[in-house]
């Protein structure tokens, strides 16, 4: 009886991350260097590409939830790369997710091209209690950069998660002159997470996101320091993705989930989703690519140039 019980009160939550690569909608905001992403921008950005890019990404989302020969809706889905409100309404409510039931929590970043991070949930498996944006403060040199969100909420059983969706600055003018900028993410993460341990008695913590960062990288090491364990550390796909993105041929992951040791013996299983149609042949290097929006300027009606990150929790 008492095992029937525990049967009873165990439930499988199935957690994404995704960073969806310019999820832009097609109108110009003054405040924001966002012009790439408009008819008249270098990438020709309509609403024909627009709503096609939606419907691949919600295409993405629901092939997350496919396991063996059984299929549910994706419980919680953090995002990286969608571009404001506008978006993330359109993506849950009129495009191939709007019979999902989603709803949304998505940041108002000062970043300069105005991306975001957002997280999605199903009512029937997630219920926040409260959210808000963890600023950074930039260092010198350093551009604005995207919030950090957190979330604390209740699943389906009554467990407590606190779940940090964050996208850490770019490599891009070189890994050793942005790694402070990094860094600086990291210990704006930490100083919160301190926070929540504070008040809260072995909380059960997720951190999910794009770090720009891979494995070995002392974002991950910050982070490790701090308690909180890399369970996508050796994700793979199994249709050939070694990881969730890939660069001059080598796969390597950026995208990563860390839990809490309170949560780290509830997790079943992690995954890359690495489904077919979210790939292509990589004729220079060999094996696949994720298929992306675009190879340079030239538009492919792709997905992404990351896959998903897929982890399943047994949540009691």
């Amino acid at each position: 009886m008492n095992t029937l019980l525990s049967l009873m009160l165990t439930s499988l939550l199935t957690f994404v991350e995704l960073n969806c690569e310019n999820l832009f909608d097609c109108r110009h905001d003054s405040l924001k260097n966002d012009i790439e992403f408009t008819p008249e921008g270098s990438r020709k950005w309509t609403e024909r590409k627009y709503w096609n890019k939606l419907d691949n990404i919600g295409k993405a989302i629901l092939s997350c939830g496919m396991e063996e020969r059984d299929w549910h809706i994706p419980d919680i889905v953090t995002l990286c790369e969608v571009e404001n409100d506008s978006v993330m309404r359109d993506l849950t409510k009129r495009s191939l997710l709007r019979g999902a039931n989603y709803e949304y929590i998505v940041t108002s970043s000062p970043d300069v091209r105005g991306i975001n991070v957002a997280l999605m949930y199903h009512p029937g498996s997630f219920k926040p209690l409260s959210h808000y944006p963890l600023r950074v403060t930039p260092l010198p040199e350093m551009r604005p950069t995207r919030d950090i969100l957190y979330v604390k909420g209740i699943t389906v059983t009554a467990d407590t998660l606190h779940i940090f969706v964050l996208h850490a600055p770019s490599r891009y003018g070189g890994e050793d002159i942005t790694r402070p900028h990094r860094l600086a993410v990291m210990q704006r993460l930490a100083t919160s997470i301190d926070s929540v341990k504070a008040i809260h008695s072995s909380p059960k913590i997720i951190i999910s996101g794009d770090f720009n960062d891979y494995n070995d990288g002392p974002c991950l090491a910050w982070l490790a320091n701090k308690g909180l364990t890399s369970v996508s550390a050796n994700a793979r796909g199994s249709h050939g993705a070694e990881a969730t993105y890939k660069y001059k041929g080598r796969w390597a992951s950026i995208d990563h989930i860390l839990v809490s040791p309170a949560l780290l013996p509830l997790v079943v299983s992690t995954h890359v989703n690495d489904t077919p149609f979210l790939l292509e042949d990589d004729p220079k290097y060999g094996g696949v690519k994720p298929f992306r929006t675009y190879f340079a300027y030239r538009y492919r009606r792709g997905y992404s140039d990351h896959l998903p990150l897929v982890i399943r929790l047994k949540i009691r």
